[in-house]
């Protein structure tokens, strides 16, 4: 497994970083937070950039590269906190479709997403704290022509006017009667659903550079050519699964490059504040904190980006790897949005202060998509560790 970033991935990290440093200023992001209106202007300039077409491959209508390429581009998002739809796009909704799909329908809709034409995202969780393939419990059934879904979709990433949602469902049968077992009755089925047939209600979200939202399903058709595969298959929900780990680690990442920057404000902050006539970085008990800093994300970045290429390169580890990373994110940035926070006293909780937009953004990372606990449990049972064990 190649660990090292190519020369080429460290030209792109470069010249994403100066984009987005030119693009996406803290300003524009206090802009949407505060007006709500979405950065268009920035998710176009992505597209015009082929940011979207990184990992779509070149047989529909994208670049071809890896996961690696667009780790560099979400971590990189991260740290300048950008709102948009390219995180749900790129690393859900596009996951989803290539693994669940034909090649009609991943030429469909990776192609759609490579020229920038559609948004995307994944509604997978049917409770806020429960991101497991197996506890999807949203219901789809057999209708005329296609399918009908049934269920509430909470935390779902995007915004009333997203293009195109990837939905999660149980197969059940006629009226949701689950005794009634039609041909892969209790398995999960992938479902295209146009974004305008949906009831998409704004959640409340600490973040509100990216919102959040609730769908309710409602009995929605879904035509035939909208189901991914062939729903109820094993093979949907091992699809699913996969399309899971790569939206965990793009989180993480994104989580990552906000505690990165979180981290380089309070370092700045610490030797520039005064206290007693000495900066208070030359206390010892400052000191120790930045150190402990410092060694979270490091580790966090190396389970990351272990991660990155484990799902790169199509690794057996590639599921241990990603709850791992996942975990080890979520405890990051609990450490270090709290001794920012800390470290920079009362004007942390400020509006005025950019501290609280990387922290909120940090955090909400950390809430979806599975918490330190969920995938730890991950991690015990892929190692074969039980409570009799």
């Amino acid at each position: 497994m190649d660990l090292e970033f190519t020369d080429d991935q460290t030209e792109l990290r470069r010249s994403v970083r100066g984009f987005l440093e030119r693009e996406c200023p803290p300003a524009l992001v206090r802009r949407v937070v505060e007006t709500g209106e979405p950065a268009v202007d920035l998710w176009t300039a992505m597209t015009k950039l082929d940011w979207p077409a990184l990992a779509v491959p070149e047989e529909f209508g994208g670049i071809g590269l890896s996961f690696v390429e667009v780790a560099v581009v979400v971590e990189e998002l991260g740290a300048c906190i950008a709102p948009g739809p390219y995180l749900a796009t790129v690393t859900q909704f596009v996951p989803a479709v290539r693994e669940a799909g034909t090649e009609e329908q991943r030429r469909r809709f990776l192609g759609a997403v490579a020229s920038g034409a559609i948004t995307g995202s994944l509604a997978l969780a049917d409770h806020p704290n429960r991101w497991r393939v197996g506890e999807v419990t949203a219901t789809a059934e057999r209708g005329d022509g296609g399918w009908r879904l049934f269920g509430q979709k909470p935390a779902v990433l995007a915004t009333p006017d997203v293009d195109e949602v990837v939905v999660a469902a149980r197969i059940v049968g006629s009226g949701g009667n689950a005794d009634d077992r039609p041909a892969g009755a209790g398995g999960i089925g992938l479902f295209v659903v146009p974004g305008a047939d949906l009831k998409i209600t704004p959640e409340h979200s600490l973040d509100a550079s990216r919102p959040l939202a609730r769908i309710a399903l409602d009995g929605v058709g879904v035509s035939d050519d909208r189901a991914l595969g062939t729903p109820g298959t094993p093979e949907s929900g091992e699809a699913l699964a996969r399309a899971a780990e790569e939206a965990a680690v793009a989180l993480a990442l994104e989580a990552l490059g906000a505690c990165q920057r979180l981290f380089d404000l309070t370092l700045e902050y610490s030797k520039n504040r005064h206290q007693f006539g000495v900066p208070i970085g030359s206390f010892q008990a400052v000191k120790h904190k930045m150190a402990d800093l410092f060694v979270s994300i490091e580790r966090t970045r190396a389970l990351v980006y272990y991660a990155v290429a484990a799902i790169a390169e199509d690794d057996p580890n590639r599921s241990l790897a990603s709850a791992m990373a996942k975990a080890a994110a979520n405890d990051c940035q609990r450490l270090v949005c709290q001794e920012s926070i800390q470290t920079f006293g009362g004007i942390a909780f400020t509006w005025e202060h950019d501290v609280q937009l990387y922290v909120k953004r940090a955090t909400t990372d950390g809430a979806l998509f599975g918490s330190s606990a969920e995938h730890r449990v991950g991690v015990a049972e892929l190692l074969g560790v039980t409570r009799s064990s």
